[in-house]
């Protein structure tokens, strides 16, 4: 198997929807190819639950049984740090179970007045996939399709338009946040964002943003993170399934068992945060100012917390020194994709004496691990975190000791 999830054939030809020991017949040229006939199938291959699996660009790997796909995974993330000479405990892993994404980002294409076309990009395509269902999903986002298409009918005025709702399944109901409305032309008209309003309405929407700009507004988008309640800002990251940010949570929260005084470095709203400061007082820094600022916001809703001070700060430009961090004795960093390099490297020089890191991307977590364990640090246990389901994707979270 490939690393994007296709069967690799002698070439190597990389062909999509295959697996391992199969024979089959596909056409092209190049080194990808389409999958015409599978002539002797794998013992893993199993139905794919979902219509539109095999157009959709969503999932790549509904095709495989669940036992050996999520083995799949945790190889190639064992190799990604075996790439940067790195061993450690590789417990098992978190999988995420169909029905449980509870944020997801629908692309919308013009259809009639009453109903866009939304739905997922086709593979290695802007084709769009218009869908009916979505079995990674919670229930309510299923159900909300309907009236996701409907809502997006409106924003259509201008020909470049090409918008993408980006939907969350909060505790007071659907947020979503619109991207690419064409603004050249002055943005959306009145009437259209009257329609969306009486949309978002009728379907008990709790709140429509148009990149940020509240658009409507019945209920502030909550959720729960520990203790604490914390009102969400338009766009803002959460974990893809509730599930695997409590699994994540938890493990993190046991890793950091004993601590003094806690940094926690790209916290967003307080994923870990609250749960963090239920045994130590913790310092939370992230780039996003409403993040930080819905965080502040929340701990006044949370009893029992030992202490939570929070700042805006970029910390790919001022990460937080290794002098600021002689008071700490456990840093948690979990960053975005691109990783935590100029991070690292102060955790590097400080004096902490435990390290969680927590990825989304093992190719830069093994980066930066490399750097940290160059500093006398060891990666002692990993926990792999299959939170994208029947995708590629695997997540995890390090604990680094000195």
């Amino acid at each position: 198997m490939g690393g994007e999830g296709d069967g690799v054939a002698e070439g190597p030809v990389f062909v999509a929807f295959t697996l391992p020991g199969e024979r089959v017949v596909a056409k092209g040229a190049g080194e990808r190819r389409s999958l015409v006939e599978v002539l002797r199938p794998s013992a893993e291959r199993v139905e794919p639950p979902c219509p539109h699996f095999f157009a959709c660009g969503g999932c790549a790997l509904q095709h495989w049984a669940h036992a050996p796909y999520l083995v799949w995974k945790v190889e190639r993330l064992v190799a990604t740090l075996a790439r940067q000479r790195i061993e450690t405990e590789v417990l098992a892993p978190f999988a995420a179970r169909p029905a449980t994404r509870r944020r997801l980002a629908l692309h919308a294409r013009k259809g009639t007045a009453e109903a866009a076309r939304l739905g997922y990009k086709a593979r290695k395509s802007w084709d769009l996939v218009d869908i009916a269902v979505c079995p990674i999903s919670e229930p309510k986002l299923q159900a909300a399709i309907p009236a996701l298409k409907r809502l997006a009918a409106p924003l259509f005025e201008h020909p470049k338009s090409a918008p993408t709702l980006h939907v969350t399944a909060t505790d007071t109901g659907l947020d979503i946040d619109i991207s690419g409305v064409e603004r050249k032309s002055g943005g959306l008209s009145g009437d259209a964002r009257l329609q969306i309003a009486e949309r978002a309405a009728a379907a008990d929407l709790a709140r429509v943003t148009l990149d940020g700009e509240v658009a409507y507004l019945a209920r502030q988008p909550i959720v729960r993170l520990g203790r604490a309640t914390v009102a969400l800002p338009p766009g803002v990251f959460l974990q893809a399934t509730r599930e695997a940010e409590a699994a994540m949570a938890h493990f993190v929260g046991e890793a950091a068992a004993g601590a003094g005084r806690i940094a926690d470095l790209y916290c967003g709203v307080g994923t870990f945060s609250f749960r963090l400061a239920e045994i130590a007082p913790v310092h939370a820094a992230d780039f996003s100012a409403e993040a930080v600022r819905a965080l502040a916001a929340g701990v006044a809703t949370a009893a029992g917390l030992k202490g939570v001070t929070a700042e805006a700060r970029d910390l790919v430009r001022r990460p937080v020194l290794a002098e600021e961090l002689k008071r700490m004795d456990v840093a948690v960093f979990d960053p975005p994709r691109a990783g935590a390099a100029e991070q690292a490297s102060e955790l590097a020089r400080s004096a902490v004496a435990r390290v969680i890191g927590v990825s989304c991307n093992p190719a830069t977590f093994a980066r930066d691990a490399r750097t940290l364990v160059d500093a006398g640090f060891r990666l002692a246990r990993v926990l792999p975190v299959d939170q994208f389901l029947w995708s590629p994707h695997i997540e995890l979270v390090g604990v680094f000791e000195r």
